[in-house]
């Protein structure tokens, strides 16, 4: 309930900011002053079931040493983990995600999608948490070798809050800088479902959006396998 309050009260903060920002430069970036009230508390919304945040309890694991049990386990880590995110991610929309939607639409003019935009935003948003899994899995792998995860987790942080568009949307970036943004795997996590959500992205710019999150996604879970296995090798090597 807290959570939900925090991210609450942090949306109304963040709709007065992209108010002024809107105001003063009317069509920024192709958006009206709603579609940035909408953004601000939809990525509210979106800030638990991503992670951006958090890592991930493996990390402990890793530091503890338990993840060797884990690894002589009939089942996959990968898969094992992936599952654990799904469902915490799924509980923390309900918790923690539509409250902040339903503050925003007592307070706030907001911009509310279509049953198509609807349906195309649930599945951008499937693909956001499968793509946010694989890059914070990869960054905890690291600690196989690394064996501290603070700095790559504080690197992570900065480029995912920067990134994503969760600080401000990656459409008031300067061009050159917004286009590569938009290239980064980052961009999957906030920017393409909100952009999803307001209905920028039809037919096929928005078959577009979903192969470029997908296309991602599966790119860093196959790295992630690799890194699995080497991370596997590694602790065999060591007596694990």
């Amino acid at each position: 309930m807290a959570e939900a309050v925090t991210n609450s009260f942090f949306g109304v903060v963040r709709a007065a900011i992209l108010l002024a920002l809107w105001h003063a430069r009317p069509g920024l970036g192709g958006y009206d002053a709603t579609d940035a009230v909408t953004f601000s508390f939809l990525t509210q919304a979106l800030i638990g079931p991503v992670q951006i945040f958090g890592g991930m309890e493996l990390a402990q694991r890793i530091r503890s040493g338990d993840v060797a049990i884990d690894l002589h386990r009939p089942v996959d880590l990968q898969a094992w983990w992936l599952a654990d995110d799904v469902g915490r991610a799924v509980s923390t929309l309900l918790l923690r995600g539509l409250p902040p939607m339903l503050v925003g639409a007592l307070l706030f003019t907001v911009r509310l999608p279509s049953a198509g935009e609807a349906a195309a935003f649930t599945v951008s948003a499937a693909l956001a948490v499968l793509l946010s899994f694989a890059l914070r899995y990869l960054a905890t792998l690291s600690m196989f070798w690394l064996h501290d995860e603070r700095g790559v987790q504080a690197v992570t942080l900065l480029l995912s809050l920067f990134f994503s568009g969760m600080i401000v949307p990656l459409v008031a970036f300067p061009e050159t800088l917004g286009d590569v943004a938009r290239a980064l795997p980052w961009s999957g996590l906030v920017q393409v479902p909100a952009d999803v959500f307001l209905g920028r992205r039809t037919g096929g710019a928005l078959l577009s959006a979903l192969a470029f999150q997908a296309a991602w996604a599966a790119g860093l879970l196959t790295a992630g396998r690799l890194l699995t296995r080497a991370a596997q090798r590694r602790l065999e090597a060591q007596g694990g």
